[in-house]
């Protein structure tokens, strides 16, 4: 058995906010929550004093690059990352090598996953190859575990295809999730177009109507189709703008944010050079302050990171050469809580329910509350202390936000009876 002593449970299913013991049996289900539980005897103590007791953190967007480029991430130190990060849910993307187009792949990564104390789910590809071409076997990909269908990083420009995948999915009830870029509006990635951050790189950049075009057309599908629809990473004030308006007319739609979206802006790129080179970019400030208040009022769902570690051979490249994406799973909390709550943006319950309630119903996880019957999966947080962050437990150190000082930081994950520091 386990006891959490002294913490404050922060729980946005309940809404509970109050100094609480959390007693979990030897099954790994929370057996009481009160506001003090004598210890049973043999039972393991955890003292919680400064921290909050929460549902653990769910990410629906991740890269553990496992298959085929293992040498930037796999699935054990992915998790391991997560779960330094307070996560106890992640779904991974499909672009692996090979794509994870067949059930076979999917398998693969939740076996050997399986004894890690972060649930790793993995996501099936929309289209076989990501080529753009042809459907996978939705019924196939499903069956074996995968909690929605995406061809992350690839944008499906056809809208026939974008709308034949949407019935598809409808019928089953099933969540797409998109990468919205029309490549034709991207001169070159990783930075806004027109910025001086792209003229001090030489290259014209990404435009920030790339995104919001093909979020427009895919609410009208979504529209016309009922189909669940989830847009990735948004970095616009209007792309924002769109999806408050979809949610307006009905459409079953959804929105993440990246951290990294959350807190720097074009102007951070020259600094930070490739470390600050992402796919979408980085905005105007503008756009920042629109997707913060997106996210408090709900038009945005939820916080995720967009993990994507690559080498540090591949990050020293000239910028117009080096792979796009930043790793982000270990410092979410901490630059959300920095960026968010310590500036009175968001609330910690609101923080809370972006990272954990929200994505969870999205991807439909259920039993997640910090009550009496479900199976833990807590995050314990410190809000207050500085944190500095120099050495990684992923594989990946492309991060801006190496040294810098933040506020806050998870301390533990609980999974049933285990606790992971």
């Amino acid at each position: 058995m386990l006891l959490i002593q002294n913490g404050r449970v922060l729980d946005p299913y309940t809404q509970m906010d109050a100094l609480c013991d959390v007693l979990i049996g030897d099954d790994g289900v929370i057996a009481q929550v009160a506001e003090h539980i004598d210890a049973p005897a043999g039972c393991t103590v955890y003292d919680a004093s400064g921290l909050t007791v929460s549902p653990g953190f769910v990410d629906g967007h991740v890269h553990f690059r496992d298959p085929g480029q293992t040498q930037k991430e796999d699935v054990l130190t992915g998790a391991a990352a997560a779960a330094a990060g307070g996560y106890a849910t992640v779904i991974c993307m499909a672009n692996t090598v090979p794509t994870c187009d067949t059930p076979e792949i999917i398998r693969y990564v939740t076996d050997k996953a399986k004894d890690c104390p972060v649930q790793v789910l993995q996501a099936g590809s929309v289209t076989k190859g990501l080529k753009g071409q042809e459907l996978t076997d939705f019924d196939a990909l499903l069956e074996a575990g995968a909690p929605c269908l995406t061809d992350d990083g690839i944008n499906l420009t056809s809208a026939a295809l974008c709308r034949t995948a949407m019935v598809e999915a409808a019928k089953r009830g099933t969540l797409l999730s998109f990468h919205e870029e029309e490549p034709s509006l991207v001169p070159s990635p990783g930075v806004n177009y027109g910025s001086e951050a792209a003229k001090h790189f030489g290259v014209p950049g990404a435009m920030a109507s790339a995104e919001s075009a093909m979020i427009g057309r895919d609410i009208a599908l979504a529209l016309d189709t009922g189909a669940r629809v989830l847009f990735q990473h948004v970095s616009s004030a209007q792309s924002v703008a769109l999806i408050r308006a979809g949610k307006a007319m009905g459409a079953k739609i959804y929105a993440e944010v990246t951290p990294h979206h959350l807190s720097l802006t074009e102007d951070d790129v020259p600094a930070h050079g490739t470390y600050a080179r992402m796919n979408p970019p980085l905005r105007k400030e503008a756009d920042r302050q629109a997707l913060i208040a997106a996210l408090a009022d709900g038009t945005i769902d939820m916080v995720a990171t967009d993990h994507a570690p690559h080498t540090a051979e591949e990050k020293t490249r000239e910028f117009a050469k080096a792979p796009s994406g930043i790793t982000g799973l270990e410092t979410a909390f901490s630059v959300c809580n920095t960026y968010l709550v310590q500036t009175g943006k968001l609330t910690p319950m609101q923080l809370v329910d972006r990272m954990s309630k929200a994505p969870a119903e999205i991807y439909g996880l259920t039993d997640r509350a910090v009550q009496a019957g479900n199976f833990a999966r807590l995050v314990l947080l410190d809000w207050d202390t500085e944190k500095v962050y120099e050495t990684y437990k992923s594989k990946g150190i492309n991060t801006p936000y190496t040294g810098k000082k933040l506020t806050g930081s998870p301390k533990a994950i609980v999974t049933g009876v285990k606790v992971t520091e």
